[in-house]
This record gives structure tokens, C-alpha cells and sequence, in this order.
């Protein structure tokens, strides 16, 4: 079972922060190989979705209302350690993103900009791909929406 904790970057204490940020680091930049800037300045304007087993930090995402970040509600960042994706992890931090955006925001339509090879992933949790193909941070992603 996952413990699930949703909260505001000012209610994150040091060593969620940090771990959260560590879990973000070892997957988009070491285990990806991409070199890019996590820290955008928007963790700020996010609640986050944090995911812990044994008080280890396994499962991310942030989530953003209407505006924020796109002009509807969105979940980005979703990670989960690699040693935890097995046992189904993302499919669960990605449904208590998805119900905190429906609670806490009062809208169930959410944007997303997923990388490709997730689109099946992402498809069986009910996102749409609309419009073509782009690369960011030379990643291959799709843009995807679930209404």
C-alpha cells in the first residue's frame, strides 16, 4: 500500500522537500540522461502528490489549477522510483492526482504534456492525445487531455 500526502510547497517539510526533489532528479535528469532545469520555479504555485512506502519518498507528481500552468488544470513531474514501478505505483499516485485536481480545483478536465512512450499509461487512465507530436527538453512528448 502507498501512503498518499497532498500539500502546499510551504507545508513541505525539509526532508520531504528534499526527497521529493532527489526522486525528481535520479529519473528526468540522471536516469533519462536529459540535462534540463527541474527546479522552474513553479513548485511554488503547485500542490504536491507525494507518494511514501516505509517513509520513503517512491512517487511524485505536482499538480496545478487552471491557469497555473496551462489554461486548465494539469499534473506534471509524475515519477515513481525504479525499483517501485512494479507494483503499480503510478497508476495509483496518478489517481490521487487526478481526484486531488477534482477536490481541490473543482474541475475534472486536466492537461497534461506526457512523454510519449507513456501514452498508453496515460490512455488507460483516461487522457486523450490531441495534436501532433513535440520534442521537449529533447524528450518526445504528446500533449493529452482527460475530461
Amino acid at each position: 500500500m502507498l501512503d498518499i500526502k497532498i500539500l502546499p510547497f510551504k507545508e513541505f517539510d525539509i526532508h520531504e522537500l528534499y526527497n521529493a526533489l532527489q526522486l525528481r532528479s535520479d529519473i528526468f535528469v540522471v536516469e533519462q540522461d536529459c540535462v534540463y532545469l527541474d527546479l522552474d520555479g513553479k513548485d511554488e504555485k503547485a500542490i504536491h502528490v507525494i507518494g511514501f512506502k516505509d517513509a520513503r519518498v517512491v512517487a511524485y507528481t505536482r499538480i496545478f489549477k487552471p491557469g497555473d500552468y496551462f489554461d486548465r488544470a494539469s499534473i506534471g513531474r509524475v515519477a515513481v522510483h525504479k525499483e517501485y514501478r512494479k507494483y503499480g505505483y503510478g497508476k495509483v499516485i496518478m489517481q490521487a492526482s487526478i481526484k486531488a485536481v477534482d477536490e481541490l480545483f473543482n474541475t475534472n478536465e486536466i492537461l497534461i504534456s506526457a512523454q510519449a512512450y507513456l501514452e498508453k499509461f496515460y490512455n488507460d487512465l483516461g487522457f486523450k492525445t490531441i495534436g501532433d507530436g513535440y520534442l521537449e527538453d529533447g524528450i518526445p512528448h504528446i500533449r493529452m487531455i482527460k475530461k
